[in-house]
């Protein structure tokens, strides 16, 4: 048991460790926004699910900021159904490309 815990210790070390590896690239994303620009991309745009709210637009967020309220998304640590369904098919990658293009818009 000692041998597994100290397994599934190692691994989650080497997840994080492969993660702080990653560099996003915006180029890259390029192919990846349409999912986004339907709500993000709309000056003023308004979503009414779960309820009425401000969509906020993405451009010029950092991209720390950006990654990290993807993978709480992801992790069902922040509620939206529609951003966690999302962010569920996005990989490290992924996340970390968007954030670099969005962190580079106006």
């Amino acid at each position: 048991m000692k041998k597994l815990i100290a397994l599934l210790a190692l691994a989650g070390i080497a997840n994080i460790a492969a993660a702080a590896d990653i560099v996003g690239n915006a180029k890259a994303a390029e192919n990846k926004v349409s999912m986004c620009i339907g709500c993000h991309g709309i000056p003023g745009y308004k979503a009414s699910f779960p309820e009425v709210y401000q969509v906020p637009m993405l451009g010029g967020q950092s991209a720390q900021y950006i990654v990290s309220a993807l993978v709480a998304y992801k992790k069902g640590e922040r509620q939206h159904p529609t951003m966690r369904g999302i962010a569920t098919t996005l990989s490290d990658q992924d996340m970390a490309d968007l954030a670099a293009y969005y962190s580079q818009q106006k």
